[in-house]
């Protein structure tokens, strides 16, 4: 994902977007402690993804007031 996709989408998608990657980082960490895990990168996309809309929700914040 990149940052100007982020950028398109409204804040309720994108908190709805950020839930859901949450929810995967939380499950990708499960995997790998059982040693699971296939796709290794996979944890570090979803790692910036969350960044990046964390970010970006907090430009339009500081932009808002």
């Amino acid at each position: 994902m990149k940052a100007e996709d982020v950028r398109q989408k409204t804040d309720d998608e994108l908190s709805d977007q950020l839930g859901d990657l949450q929810k995967e980082a939380f499950n990708l960490r499960f995997q790998q402690a059982s040693g699971q895990l296939e796709n290794t990168a996979r944890v570090r996309e979803v790692r910036r993804d969350i960044a990046r809309i964390k970010t970006i929700q907090q430009q339009r914040r500081s932009a808002a007031s």
